[in-house]
């Protein structure tokens, strides 16, 4: 659905701008900050910008470096102000905001170093308090801050001005949420290694910016989005506080804008501008509203919930009822990869040619089994010519204790005179890995011999699990594009090398469909990336004959699914096929029970695969279709 077009009327007590994606509206931030600089400039005056962190302002950053490089941006009469710090921290650790901010932005600008202020986490905690108060007073000092670049975490907090926060809080030492430690985890080695504690500035400090400019992105960030905007102010959520602020602005894309009463049920707020995506999210939610099958809908409860101007300018609810049935009977296949001889009308998937070249894109190795195992088994059962490509290495994603296993293994079979000829040179490589593990610091990136054999692990159960579902060597891609390979969780931008390992394998294969992640709520950002990339394959393919015949869909999964309306192929999976894709994902053995990266799910990768294919086959029954044990989803992206 384009959400965009039903922009009609809001609910919201902050004006929100959605944008179509991250990159486009962080172009527009940057610009609008780099606008202010060069205004300040013309008249001689400094200009004070308070800063964030975290992935949100990724992209604002390297857009204000590419202006700064390209077009001549000067950060000269740049004064920044930094929103918060973890305690302790040292600036030259692996997570500190200072490095953040010096690889993001302040090595690539011309600012003064004078000009940087970063709460400083080496300070004795006797001297914190007089430090904070010091850090307010200067922004004082220099005029107050006048743009305020802002993230938002997914407890509400702005900062760490963590639930329970105050409107009359200011700069200070607070005490980290769980979930937020939990959300930190993906930057540090342990939940042991996540600080407890944090400077931040108070939300007294940041309402008195003159602009505050909120970034959110992604569906992750939906639920909190909404009630930052559109509810009551309260302490709960400290990010709700900014509705006092007369120029406060939040940028979010459409993901994280779904939860968003325009968008999430538009006809209760005003007439609407109804195609066929509209209507279908209309009468699921009513169907879900009212506990009733669709085809057992009313015009009464169509007209009891805000949803009368559709039974009488479209047609009958009988009519409707009937209309949007048959479409999601439709998205039902047990051939992803198109019914041989068979009328593909009404099919999500073309009948021809019967036996189809498949290239299923997997982020990290194991994406493919988890989010589109039974999918996988059942195109190589039905005989279509399948290949996996597994985009990334996911080496930071093995713990330091399996690492050391496997290099103990191999050692001891060195030792055992089984490999006489490079003995001596192995030796020397697993004495370095050896000594490197057992000294490793908490805070210390994997040297490149570690990084290896992490990615061998990975490469290992990957290949296992392909295997398992039925492919050959040959069949099986590594791809290890560079963009990944940084040795920590932040990541380097997709770059025209990653794109052309893409494009060589899709000239090779020719595929007639291609699977990819569109799971954009993955908290770490691989999945976005990794689409990106294909996306802009696309589009270098785009004048080839071949790919005109080559559909993308994009699977969901991992760590969120596509919602009902917008499902446009549902696979069902039967109790033995669900059990063959617990087993498919059993193989990436270093990623069970609690791998170092889980996210916010408790739960293993398995268990949360079927639960969702368990809810998306349950979602499908109780709107009145057939019931199934598992079912597994998928979208068209159309270019």
């Amino acid at each position: 659905m384009d959400f965009l077009k039903y922009q009609l009327k809001s609910v919201e007590k902050i004006p929100t701008k959605v944008w179509a994606d991250a990159r486009e509206g962080s172009k527009h931030v940057a610009q609008t900050i780099a606008l202010s600089i060069r205004q300040r400039q013309q008249e001689g005056e400094h200009i004070v910008l308070g800063l964030a962190t975290g992935s949100s302002p990724i992209q604002v950053y390297q857009e204000l470096v590419r202006m700064h490089k390209e077009e001549g941006l000067s950060f000269k009469n740049v004064i920044t102000f930094n929103l918060d710090e973890y305690y302790p921290m040292k600036p030259d650790a692996q997570q500190s905001y200072v490095r953040f901010m010096r690889e993001y932005l302040f090595d690539h600008i011309d600012i003064k170093k004078e000009n940087i202020h970063i709460p400083d986490g080496t300070l004795p905690i006797e001297q914190v308090e007089e430090y904070c108060r010091q850090y307010d007073k200067k922004i004082e000092i220099l005029g107050g801050i006048d743009i305020q670049l802002l993230g938002i975490g997914r407890t509400g907090h702005i900062g760490f001005n963590e639930p329970g926060s105050w409107d009359t809080s200011d700069t200070r030492l607070v005490r980290l949420d769980a979930l937020t430690r939990r959300d930190a985890l993906k930057d540090f080695p342990s939940e042991e290694d996540v600080p407890y504690r944090a400077m931040t500035m108070g939300i007294r400090s940041i309402l008195k910016a003159k602009a505050i400019h909120l970034l959110a992105w992604g569906q992750h960030k939906a639920e909190v989005v909404k009630r930052a905007v559109e509810d009551e102010i309260t302490p709960s959520i400290p990010s709700s506080f900014l509705q006092k602020h007369p120029n406060t602005r939040f940028h979010v894309d459409t993901g994280a804008a779904e939860c968003l009463t325009k968008y999430e049920s538009p006809w209760l707020i005003g007439i609407c501008n109804w195609d066929d995506d509209l209507i279908c999210k209309a009468v699921i939610w009513l169907s879900q509203k009212v506990g009733k099958p669709i085809l057992k809908l009313t015009s009464e409860d169509y007209n009891e919930h805000g949803l009368s101007d559709l039974t009488l300018e479209y047609a009958a609810a009988y009519e409707i009822n009937i209309k949007i049935f048959n479409r999601l009977q439709h998205t039902i296949t047990g051939w992803p990869g198109g019914k041989p001889n068979a009328d593909d009308s009404t099919r999500p998937e073309r009948a021809k040619p019967a036996k189809k070249r498949v290239i299923i894109f997997s982020p990290h190795p194991d994406d493919d089994v988890i989010s589109m195992g039974g999918t996988f088994l059942r195109l190589v059962e039905q005989g279509h010519d399948v290949h996996v490509a597994y985009q990334t290495s996911g080496n930071i994603a093995v713990h330091d204790y399996d690492a050391l296993r496997f290099v103990e293994f191999l050692q001891e079979y060195n030792d055992s005179g089984a490999n006489n000829g490079f003995k001596d040179e192995l030796d020397k490589k697993y004495k370095k890995i050896l000594k490197f593990l057992n000294n490793k610091k908490s805070d210390e990136m994997d040297i490149a011999e570690v990084r290896s054999v992490k990615g061998l692990i990975r490469r290992g159960e990957a290949r296992a699990g392909a295997r398992f579902c039925g492919l050959n060597e040959d069949h099986i891609h590594f791809l290890d594009l560079p963009f990944y390979e940084t040795g920590r969780t932040r990541k380097n931008p997709v770059g025209e090398d990653d794109v052309k390992i893409i494009v060589d394998l899709m000239e090779k294969i020719k595929p007639h469909q291609v699977f990819a992640a569109g799971d954009l709520a993955d908290p770490h950002g691989t999945h976005r990336v990794c689409l990106d990339a294909i996306f802009m394959s696309f589009e270098k393919l785009k004048e080839e004959s071949w790919i005109k015949d080559c559909w993308l869909w994009l699977y969901r999964g991992a760590w969120h699914e596509w919602s009902t309306h917008e499902i446009e192929m549902a696979v069902p999976i039967s109790p033995e096929q669900l059990l063959k894709k617990r087993r498919a994902i059993f193989m990436h053995q270093s990623q069970k029970d609690r791998p170092p990266f889980p996210g916010n799910d408790e739960r293993e990768f398995w268990q949360r695969a079927e639960d969702r294919n368990r809810e998306s086959a349950h979602i499908y029954r109780k709107l009145g279709l057939a019931e199934y044990e598992a079912i597994e989803a998928f979208r068209r992206w159309k270019f």
